[in-house]
């Protein structure tokens, strides 16, 4: 029983325990737009807008690829 704690708690450990997600180093945004949130799909991330727009950008080159607006 002891054992089989160790073995979860060392996955838990080893499977935590990482850089996380590869963030781009920089994002250019629009003049006069500010960032509330990000997130990260394969091959794309979007940031969301102080005014309710999504902006989905291409991963690999950073460009504006959609804007959505958010009603």
């Amino acid at each position: 029983m002891i054992g089989g704690l160790v073995v979860v708690v060392a996955l838990l450990v080893t499977r935590f325990y990482g850089d996380g997600p590869e963030m781009p180093e920089s994002i250019s945004l629009p003049d006069g737009t500010e960032a509330t949130a990000f997130t990260k799909g394969e091959g794309w991330y979007a940031v969301v807008t102080k005014d309710n727009t999504i902006l989905i950008f291409d991963a690999m080159t950073g460009q504006l690829k959609q804007t959505i607006a958010i009603e």
